[in-house]
């Protein structure tokens, strides 16, 4: 089983979903405020990746406008999309 991220780790990486654009800030606000708590070591790695990407690119996905591609499409990373993209 993944281990969960320690309350440092979900620290940092909540520190780096800060956005500059509002839509992906309330996506990911909302992901925190359900998953937060019990967020994977692999979790946090597959969100990071997707923090690497523009503000425009990251919303196409959370809005499933597009499905990631290259090395973003990985099972870990689209499993998070899923939770990502709860209403």
């Amino acid at each position: 089983m993944d281990q969960a991220l320690s309350t440092a780790e979900l620290g940092r990486l909540q520190w780096r979903c800060r956005r500059g654009l509002l839509e992906n800030d309330l996506v990911l606000a909302r992901f925190f405020r359900r998953h937060g708590d019990g967020l994977t070591a692999d979790q946090g790695a597959a969100l990071a990746q997707l923090m690497d990407l523009s503000d425009p690119d990251l919303l196409e996905l959370l809005l499933a406008r597009r499905e990631p591609d290259g090395d973003l499409a990985t099972p870990d990373v689209q499993a998070l999309l899923g939770l990502l993209r709860q209403p």
